[in-house]
């Protein structure tokens, strides 16, 4: 398996949905980093997969923060130009999230010109629901910075019409230009949004049937009680998040260290939905060090020997004072 290749595109990353010519880049093994170091950005940095290693979780949700700022500093959104985010849900992204309402209320970030789109929702859970993706996004995210609730995309799991609602969720997606950077997280069986062992790698926006395992996990969300956990959902496809110019999955927990074995050291197995990342043009996985616990010492080794050409990414950290 190809672990790792470089390569330095001429021109903004959301200018380039594949691979940009290798000529300034080698594979792993004979990888050279030198004069690359001023191309590396967002902008002008492009790599097949990325494993980024921090130390704690907190430290990784840092690090993706930072680098969902700088992402949208540097597309330079204005009225017409929108940045378009997509976003998951759970307890990974929490600190993620705390880190970017900070970047918001310094007056560093601002979410005007942002567009998102959420990964999933229950179905027939009330959107005002203490458990609903709708009320976890706004008292956890929305609520605390500045965009516009006309920008910000949930899946409807009370429409009349579920798969018409799945159906224009794709529409809105395409209307907008597409997904800039899709973040994501996974579940312990390396299922990414509700894309649980079994689906389709192609799979676009729909109704699905949860597994056991993912009601066993989410049991806790609804006092432990089985039978207060919702059955089915919405939820972007494998497909619709791969269609993303950019995705970043964030992984932390020795609890999700098996799963991010087996998306990033095996093959691409619809068993193993987040698998399907290794195949698209720009993937990061952020990791904490629990998370490696399953990866082997060279895979690891070779990843954090990377660190100090990643961090480049995110060091410095712009701010929407400077461009203003």
């Amino acid at each position: 398996m190809r672990v790792a290749a470089l390569s330095v595109a001429s021109g903004p990353s959301h200018m380039f949905p594949g691979h940009a010519p290798a000529s300034a880049g080698t594979e792993i093994g004979s990888i050279s980093l030198s004069g690359l170091t001023s191309f590396f950005s967002c902008k002008l940095f492009t790599i097949t997969m990325r494993l980024v290693i921090l130390d704690n979780y907190d430290l990784a949700s840092e690090w993706a923060a930072k680098y969902i700022c700088n992402c949208i500093i540097q597309f330079k959104p204005s009225q017409g130009r929108y940045f378009t985010l997509g976003l998951p849900t759970g307890s990974t992204p929490l600190g993620c999230y705390k880190k970017l309402i900070e970047y918001h209320k310094n007056g560093d970030l601002s979410f005007k010109y942002v567009k998102t789109f959420n990964m999933d929702e229950y179905v027939g859970l009330p959107r005002n629901h203490p458990e609903s993706y709708h009320s976890y996004m706004w008292n956890n995210f929305f609520k605390h910075i500045d965009i516009d609730p006309n920008n910000a995309h949930i899946l409807d799991g009370n429409a009349l019409d579920l798969q018409a609602e799945c159906d224009a969720f794709e529409k809105k997606i395409e209307e907008s230009g597409g997904i800039d950077l899709f973040v994501g997280g996974i579940g312990p069986d390396g299922h990414i949004a509700f894309n649980e062992p079994g689906s389709s790698l192609a799979s676009r926006t729909r109704l699905k049937t949860l597994a056991m395992d993912t009601i066993l996990a989410n049991a806790k969300y609804f006092d432990g009680d089985l039978s207060k956990v919702p059955t089915m959902a919405l939820t972007v496809g494998v497909g619709t998040v791969m269609d993303a110019r950019e995705v970043m999955i964030l992984i932390t927990g020795a609890h999700k260290a098996f799963a991010l074995y087996k998306a990033i050291e095996e093959g691409v197995n619809h068993m193993w939905t987040v698998s399907a990342f290794q195949q698209h043009p720009r993937t990061i996985f952020v990791c904490d060090e629990d998370a490696t616990l399953e990866l082997r010492v060279k895979t690891v080794k070779y990843f954090k020997g990377l660190m100090h050409v990643h961090n480049k990414l995110v060091d410095p950290l712009y701010s929407m004072k400077e461009e203003n």
